[in-house]
């Protein structure tokens, strides 16, 4: 099977870094007296679409759409602002991707300077704050999209391990960490099945939920530290393991896909945009598949991102309006609808668009309520500049375990890897 990424949000990142970044901002304008802005995206957006819109609503205003991978665009964007040329007057970043960025402050417009205050009340408080500078006096960037975590479960798994099958009984009987591994072992028991995909997601279960992982706010690598709780996420994803409670479908893979078509394990921990991925990769598994909430230890985001307007741009006030009106919620809704991304802006979850929204894939169930609850409960969390290549290798540590490699003696190389890395 070939497996589509076209609805993915978190993508591996390239590891080529690019020399140059074409397309940049800071042009004067076009000869017709347009302002030209040029706006960098990635991934599956409706933002083209959008810009167009605004387009014929400004006709003073032309906005150039750059679409890449996610590795790509993150790497020509911090060689462009890093050289101070060639940047665009729009870029967005991903949320994994944000705090590289922050000791390059200077490179971008503070967004608070165009105004930003006054529409800060439209998004949720932890998405909005998690783009201001330590100090909260710097805004990087406007909130687009956010990835809140539900599990994903199999309704015929669970009727074969005589567990309740509706979302409201499986809210209640799921509502803890103990209760979900209780829930497991009745899959294993039953089914002879594993309860959770992947050690990735069995680690991203703590992981995605906590406030400060790899690094602190003053950027200073704590995992190495007694008591800190990445090695508590590591040991509970190593636990469920040892248990049998988790497979060895790893995300992406031709393999995953197939599991997803045929219930070959339980439940998925994952965030909104998967149901994208789920409808292109697993059609077999149509009506199979239904969401409820994770236990609240567990909440937490993954993916997402936010619009930020580089330094160098000529025309920070034109690039403002159009990002605002972009990310606005209504227009939040329109890239929910026509693209998935999940809005960021909590207003949305209450128009009638939304309220009405049913998935025939998993079932006519209203997957956007149970994502737009799981929402609320997310703290902000810290990530650190370096956190996409620290977390390469936890991941690392978990395979080499799940392929027989002792865990103590795997955490301990992590850490030294890790210490290695961060001092280049």
């Amino acid at each position: 099977m070939k497996v589509k990424k076209k609805f993915l949000g978190p993508l591996l990142l390239s590891s080529a870094l690019l020399l140059s970044a074409c397309g940049g901002g800071g042009e004067e304008s076009s000869k017709d007296g347009k302002v030209t802005l040029d706006f960098w995206t990635f991934g599956a957006t409706n933002y083209e679409s959008l810009a167009e819109e605004y387009e014929k609503e400004n006709p003073d205003v032309e906005i150039n759409v750059k679409t890449s991978e996610l590795g790509d665009h993150h790497n020509s964007l911090f060689t462009s602002i890093s050289a101070g040329t060639g940047a665009p007057d729009l870029a967005m970043i991903e949320v994994d991707q944000l705090d590289r960025y922050r000791e390059a402050q200077e490179r971008f417009v503070n967004l608070y300077d165009l105004g930003a205050e006054d529409i800060q009340g439209d998004y949720l408080d932890w998405k909005w704050n998690m783009a201001e500078s330590t100090d909260g006096d710097f805004l990087f960037g406007l909130p687009t999209d956010i990835g809140p975590k539900a599990m994903y479960y199999n309704v015929d798994v669970f009727e074969e391990a005589n567990l309740p099958t509706e979302p409201e009984k499986v809210n209640e009987t799921v509502s803890s960490p103990k209760q979900l591994e209780d829930a497991a072992k009745k899959v294993l028991d039953e089914t002879g099945k594993p309860m959770v995909d992947s050690m990735e997601m069995a680690y991203r279960a703590n992981m995605d939920a906590l406030q400060e992982s790899y690094f602190n706010k003053d950027n200073e690598l704590i995992i190495g530290e007694e008591g800190n709780e990445v090695k508590k996420a590591y040991d509970y994803a190593v636990s469920l393991y040892e248990k049998g409670y988790v497979g060895s479908y790893e995300m992406w893979t031709p393999e995953w896909a197939t599991a997803l078509n045929k219930g070959d394990f339980a439940v998925e921990m994952a965030p909104a945009w998967l149901k994208g991925y789920m409808i292109e990769n697993a059609p077999e598994g149509k009506g199979n598949w239904r969401v409820a909430t994770l236990p609240s230890e567990f909440a937490g985001n993954w993916g997402g991102s936010y619009v930020t307007i580089p330094a160098e741009t000529e025309h920070s006030e034109e690039a403002y309006e159009f990002a605002q009106w972009l990310v606005s919620p209504e227009n939040q809704l329109k890239s929910f609808e026509e693209s998935g991304l999940f809005p960021s802006a909590p207003s949305v979850y209450e128009m009638d668009e939304f309220v009405n929204n049913s998935d025939d894939y998993f079932g006519g169930q209203n997957t956007a309520a149970t994502f737009a609850e799981a929402a609320k409960e997310i703290p902000a969390v810290y990530k650190g500049p370096k956190y996409v290549t620290v977390n390469n290798e936890v991941l690392t540590a978990l395979r080499n375990v799940q392929e027989g490699g002792d865990p103590e003696k795997e955490w301990k190389e992590a850490v030294k890897r890790i210490e290695g890395l961060v001092k280049r």
